[in-house]
């Protein structure tokens, strides 16, 4: 049903997890994807991945913090091929409260998962005024509901949220649609790597138990987020804009 044939779709941190589910789902329907990606080792692994698959990639090292070096990526890859499709994915978590956030963790934060996104968001925009285009923001269920010990993460995530709002407000005229995505807690190497650097030796009961908040009864997968994601960036969603879509289990409106 999903055709992203003759399509160019930048992905923000497509090296694993969750951008790499996207990285690979969005070019299994023919999209041409270009990773840009801080980590240089596994974005080239994943773009030969995708070039296993006969499919297009293109690796672009990158710290989106950076807006110099992400515009000028984003200019690149608009010249060579346009550019349809933005996702931001690229982020990073924070462990703690507002007394265990130092002031370091908060700027760290605001650079990845706030200036990350609008740098790329400046980037691409004027281009896709010309022809219209798609943006896809990985925003967080912590966008909208309170969760312990997760105070800079949230004040970011939020941001994204109230951004994908503003984009999709101001630029519907010119053919562009903003949307973003929530994910609760999904099955990546960074929970893997949470639990076993916080829980030595109960890894198993750590990861049974934190898969239990999910009201589901279990966390969802990088590869159910990228299909979510699939859809909102293809034509047959071109009726959406300006929303945001929890993929959570039902943890937004079971929990409680």
């Amino acid at each position: 049903m999903y055709d992203l044939s003759g399509k160019t779709i930048i992905v923000t941190g497509g090296a694993s997890g969750i951008g790499k589910a996207i990285a690979l789902k969005m070019a299994s329907v023919g999209g041409e994807v270009h990773i840009l990606e801080f980590d240089e080792p596994k974005g080239r692994q994943t773009v030969e991945e995708i070039r296993r698959m006969n499919a297009k990639a293109h690796f672009h090292p990158c710290d989106v913090s950076k807006q110099d070096k992400a515009k000028q990526i984003i200019d690149d890859v608009h010249a060579q091929s346009g550019i349809d499709i933005l996702i931001n994915n690229a982020g990073i978590a924070h462990v703690g409260n507002l007394e265990q956030t130092d002031e370091e963790a908060m700027d760290r934060i605001y650079d990845v998962n706030i200036k990350g996104v609008y740098n790329c968001m400046y980037a691409v925009v004027p281009h896709m005024k010309k022809q219209g285009g798609t943006i896809l923001n990985m925003a967080s269920i912590a966008s909208t509901v309170g969760i312990s010990d997760r105070f800079a993460y949230s004040m970011s995530k939020g941001a994204v949220l109230t951004m994908t709002y503003s984009v999709a407000k101001d630029y519907i005229e010119y053919g562009i649609r903003c949307n973003s995505i929530s994910p609760a807690r999904i099955h990546t190497p960074f929970v893997d790597g949470f639990i076993k650097k916080n829980y030595p030796g109960k890894e198993t009961e750590m990861f049974e138990k934190l898969s239990k908040t999910q009201p589901i009864g279990r966390m969802g997968t990088p590869e159910e987020v990228a299909a979510l994601a699939l859809f909102l960036c293809s034509s047959e969603a071109k009726f959406i804009t300006g929303t945001d879509f929890p993929i959570d289990g039902g943890f937004i409106k079971l929990n409680g």
